[in-house]
């Protein structure tokens, strides 16, 4: 096994948005994903460091909901 890394989680229910955040002492920049609803968070040098999800409560229950991340070209 690898070594343990902390995620933080927020949910703002008033604006219904959730943030995934695997490195928060960096600074990262939204870029946008092939799904309209979820962002990524990518670091200066091309390394995803989170994502967020919009209108969380309007996505399906039947299945869940994919996106594809890219990182920035080395």
């Amino acid at each position: 096994m690898g070594t343990k890394q902390k995620v933080k989680i927020w949910y703002d229910a008033e604006g219904d948005y959730l943030e995934v955040v695997f490195d928060e002492d960096v600074a990262c920049t939204f870029q946008e994903t092939d799904n309209d609803a979820v962002m990524e968070m990518v670091d200066p040098a091309g390394n995803i460091v989170g994502f967020s999800v919009m209108a969380v409560s309007k996505l399906s229950k039947e299945k869940p909901i994919s996106a594809l991340l890219y990182p920035l070209a080395a």
